[in-house]
């Protein structure tokens, strides 16, 4: 018989780079961090890079920002739309916690802060309930960008073994 105190909680931390970084680094430190088994979820936050300009002379001309990206994570290819400035990540349990704190010393020499507490949703929202419904997935809880279109707010990152089942 398995006791409620021998089944491991998922635990969430944070990793805020001293910097913001760029897609380049962005991308190498989220595929390495994709290659890590027992990461359950993740959400990048950061200051977004705009489209248009969203006020004063120029307002409504198109931004051409250098570090507006298309990147590639796992099998999944996205726009980049912010400077990555945290990451938060939920994971099965404390083992997979130092493998991510081991990934984060090597790709990010310039330093960063490691928090663990409680960063995503664990209980839906008003929000999730709004803009998903009663009937949403559970593991989205949590994961949404309010000034995001419903189609652009979360990016399902898939792995090879992933591809292979559902064929």
């Amino acid at each position: 018989m398995v006791s409620a105190s021998d089944k491991e909680e998922p635990v969430q931390v944070e990793i805020f780079p001293k910097r913001l970084l760029g897609p380049e680094k962005a991308q190498k430190l989220l595929n390495e961090l994709s290659n890590i088994d027992g990461i359950l979820r993740a959400v990048i936050q950061g200051p977004r890079l705009p489209l248009k300009v969203p006020y004063g002379p120029a307002t409504g001309e198109d931004v051409h920002h250098p570090d507006r990206k298309v990147v590639q994570i796992a099998n999944t290819t996205f726009e980049l739309s912010i400077m990555v400035g945290r990451i938060r990540l939920e994971l099965a349990n404390t083992d997979v916690k130092e493998k991510v704190r081991q990934v984060c010393e090597k790709m990010i020499p310039f330093g960063f802060e490691f928090r663990e507490g409680t960063f995503i949703a664990k209980r839906s929202t008003v929000t999730d309930y709004a803009k998903r419904g009663p009937d949403a997935d559970p593991t989205l809880r949590g994961l949404f960008d309010p000034k995001a279109k419903i189609d652009e707010q979360v990016c399902i990152l898939k792995r090879d073994e992933d591809d292979e089942n559902n064929e």
